[in-house]
């Protein structure tokens, strides 16, 4: 009797020789090609305005919202599996979600409000 975790051993050492392959060797088969434009700092495909004083460097403001709006997708995707397994759960559950919920959502985005994070410059 063989272990039942054989598979996924062997699909995990696979999945990362394959990782470690392309990654050693896109340099010795990319090409080599730099010119300015490859070397600035690249936003959407537009040239950031206004310039950020130090040449070229995009201000973190972006970064921040941008993060935000990925943990704000979180968060909702955390509301998926409760909302179809609402019926078998019952009142702990919605007691659960409706803390997680004063938490993620509001407390934490007030947090973020309060500080400056979403107001825009």
């Amino acid at each position: 009797m063989s272990n039942p975790y054989v598979p996924l051993l062997f699909f995990l050492l696979i999945g990362g020789g394959f990782a470690v392959f392309s990654v050693g060797i896109a340099p010795l088969t990319g090409p080599r090609r730099y010119n300015r434009a490859k070397l600035d700092a690249y936003e959407c495909g537009i040239e950031p305005s206004p310039q950020a004083s130090g040449g070229g460097r995009v201000p973190i403001k972006y970064f921040l919202i941008a993060m935000l709006f990925v943990i704000f997708d979180v968060e909702a995707l955390f509301l998926y599996p409760f909302a179809v397994a609402f019926g078998q759960l019952g009142l702990f559950a919605l007691l659960a979600m409706v803390l997680f919920l004063l938490n993620a959502f509001f407390i934490a985005d007030a947090y973020v409000w309060r500080r400056g994070g979403l107001d825009w410059d």
